[in-house]
């Protein structure tokens, strides 16, 4: 081959590289390589499954006998991170919800942000039947104090003004509700009251509540609220101090149970949503239509922790990124805490992970900076997502000249390589 046309294609490879190198630098931190693994610690492909070593620690699961007998008409218990069903009677079926409604409405509040500024209530939204918070027209609340109206005192008050708040109307508000069930995947919840009151059209399932819950929990504030007996705060015009006591007995009546909310209409009848939380393990249940449903709770959480136990993930959760301009080519990441997750009884589950981080790092980089994703899942589920974080500090390289540029620094680089090739 030529020289010149040696040259030339050199210089398309070269070309090449710095583009490359260049869009690697201007991406943000979200651009990212993405390795799958089983818990061998060996690359797989999505479709594979766990090894047997987690259906063998399966086998040694003891569970206690199945609940035999449930007031409700649907009952459900999940383990939260998967939304993996551990015991269900008829919890597809749609049913009306009542008051459980307002975890949906708690949560659109408190993402919508702002919690915390002052403002007047809707005088006509203060303006409804049944449970509230103690609202009266011209009353001065936050949102975050409406939050504590709805998932304490159940207060159709609070859900009314926030949905007022927020979208103008109810009615907008009921469309924000259904493209959130949407998002979520709640196939079977449709949405037309914020508060819960009765409507032919609004309805949900055991199953679709306890998901709902699920990534209602999620939200600090959320699980930080639900969790409480009791809070004081102050609203009013003026405002001043009271305490609103929280409807879900289940908080003091196990000791495990975090939340979250009760309901009841004539037509729905008892409805409960209750999570608990136990070596670990979180779990979700939800019953509608349950004249007992204190007791159906205690029995369905106990027959689910008894299936459950939280179990380390074996495997070489390490990615190793270049590094620019540091002493060190490059840095060893390595997750914030130990994987784990929720065995299940009889359950042979398909978990895999990936860790996500940017294959090019600039120094200076620092011991425990968060660089990177560990993302565990249950088959196609995400369960967990943990924080990969760098294991050593990387200073950078004082053969440099100070303040270089890393991007100059790598077309430098190239560029003396360049001359070294045609010298």
């Amino acid at each position: 081959m030529p020289l010149k046309t040696q040259i030339k294609k050199t210089l398309q490879k070269i070309t090449s590289l710095l583009m490359a190198v260049s869009l690697a630098c201007a991406l943000p931190c979200s651009a990212y390589a993405e390795d799958e693994f089983s818990e061998k610690g060996e690359k797989i492909s999505p479709s594979q499954t766990e090894t047997a070593t987690a259906f063998q620690a399966n086998e040694a699961i003891a569970a206690i006998a199945a609940p035999a007998d449930v007031s409700a008409l649907s009952a459900v218990v999940i383990e939260a991170d998967s939304g993996r069903v551990l015991w269900g009677k008829q919890e597809n079926t749609r049913r009306p919800m009542a008051s459980t409604t307002k975890i949906m409405t708690t949560l659109i509040t408190l993402e919508s942000g702002d919690l915390d500024t002052e403002f007047t209530v809707d005088s006509t939204a203060v303006l409804t039947e049944g449970s509230s918070m103690g609202l009266v027209q011209g009353d001065i609340v936050t949102k975050r104090d409406l939050c504590i109206g709805m998932l304490l005192p159940s207060g159709n008050d609070a859900a009314n003004c926030a949905a007022v708040k927020i979208s103008g109307t109810m009615e907008k508000f009921a469309d924000l509700m259904n493209a959130r069930a949407a998002q979520m995947g709640l196939s079977n919840t449709h949405f037309v009251t914020p508060s819960g009151l009765h409507h032919n059209d609004h309805y949900s399932t055991a199953y679709d509540m306890a998901l709902l819950a699920s990534k209602a929990l999620q939200n600090p504030d959320f699980a930080a609220i639900c969790r409480e007996p009791s809070i004081s705060l102050d609203f009013g015009n003026p405002p001043y101090n009271r305490t609103l006591a929280n409807t879900n007995k289940l908080l003091k009546m196990y000791p495990d149970c975090i939340g979250v909310k009760t309901g009841f209409t004539d037509e729905a009848g008892r409805c409960l949503v209750s999570a608990a939380e136990r070596d670990g393990v979180r779990l979700v249940c939800v019953t509608l239509n349950a004249p007992n449903d204190w007791n159906d709770h205690t029995l369905l959480l106990d027959y689910g922790f008894s299936l459950t136990s939280r179990k380390p993930l074996a495997g070489g959760f390490t990615y190793t990124p270049n590094v620019a301009g540091g002493i060190s080519d490059t840095v060893t990441l390595v997750p914030e805490y130990p994987p784990e997750y929720t065995d299940i009884a009889n359950c042979n589950r398909n978990i895999t992970w990936k860790i996500a981080a940017s294959p090019m790092l600039f120094a200076p980089v620092k011991s425990g900076e968060t660089l990177g994703t560990l993302t565990l899942y249950d088959g196609e589920t995400p369960i967990a997502a943990i924080p990969m974080v760098a294991a050593e500090d990387i200073p950078i390289s004082s053969a440099l000249p100070p303040k270089q540029n890393p991007l100059r620094l790598i077309i430098d680089t190239v560029k003396d390589k360049l001359k070294a090739l045609f010298a």
